[in-house]
């Protein structure tokens, strides 16, 4: 319904993306700057963050980083603040930092579980929610979107926590969306599905098992280049949107597990039984 919106121009919006050093992050700072955006780019590590500084001005671009961790509390006013300081503004706000594990709610340490809520919700509402503030004290409109998960609308085994987190995120984002509606600041969730990151290979190392950069048993057609979900975003920022999508038949699925559970369980207790085999575990009683 959105595609009848006349499109939006991007050019000299400033852009506040966290998680910013590799995947879905460095990929959207790239085709942000290509859309005309400037970029204040936010994570832990310099050295890749400066990487992708660099390719932003080769784009034409302003660029700054900051260094820091979204779990820290004093992060998000820093973060405001550097943008204001170094650009006058900030009209775009892409809380992408994130990560997950893999592994069995109910073996989890409740320090573990937390530290997951930490970053991936605490962090994402702090940073979206004092940006609100600040735009609506400033009479601006904005754009505020946080990388959720296709995993919000349904959860998996040894995943629950990361699903969880991801799940409360796009509930946050679905309420502000119509909170801030009045001020001109759009609100938005991308739900990206099985994507070619570093994400994989550090949940796999945090968890302790062997993975790579993508679960073995994703199907080869449902694997995505974080440049396909970077497009996804800034399709969204020129034609705004409640939720960003990479695969419509993702979009469907979930929309019939919730309608149909039993379809969901059906289709894991298949992927649980080929998981089993493929271990060498045989086949299940």
């Amino acid at each position: 319904m959105f595609l009848w919106k006349r499109a939006r121009s991007l050019e000299g919006k400033v852009a506040i993306i966290t998680g910013a050093s590799s995947g879905i992050g460095a990929a959207s700072a790239r085709a942000m700057a290509r859309a005309g955006i400037d970029l204040l780019l936010v994570a832990r590590r310099r050295d890749r963050l400066e990487e992708v500084a660099a390719s932003v001005r080769a784009l034409g671009r302003r660029t700054y980083v900051v260094v820091g961790d979204v779990s820290d509390a004093s992060h998000v006013a820093m973060v405001l603040d550097e943008a204001d300081r170094h650009f006058g503004k900030f009209d775009i706000v892409f809380s992408n930092a994130g990560y997950g594990m893999e592994r069995p709610v109910h073996l989890m340490e409740d320090a573990e579980l937390r530290a997951m809520f930490e970053v991936n919700f605490f962090s994402s509402v702090a940073l979206l929610r004092e940006s609100a503030i600040r735009l609506r004290k400033a009479h601006r409109p904005g754009h505020l979107l946080m990388c959720s998960s296709c995993l919000s609308k349904f959860s998996m085994p040894d995943h629950g926590a990361y699903a969880a987190s991801k799940a409360a995120q796009e509930a946050i984002c679905r309420a502000m969306r119509f909170e801030l509606a009045r001020d001109q600041i759009e609100v938005a969730s991308v739900h990206p599905v099985t994507t070619t990151t570093e994400f994989f290979n550090s949940s796999s190392i945090r968890s302790g098992t062997k993975g790579g950069e993508v679960p073995d048993h994703a199907p080869k057609w449902l694997i995505q280049s974080p440049d396909v979900v970077a497009s996804a975003v800034v399709s969204c920022l020129r034609r705004p949107r409640s939720e960003v999508w990479t695969s419509h038949v993702v979009r469907l699925s979930s929309a019939l597990f919730t309608a149909c559970p039993w379809i969901l369980d059906l289709v894991l207790r298949h992927q649980a039984k080929r998981q089993r085999i493929r271990q060498g575990g045989g086949r299940s009683p």
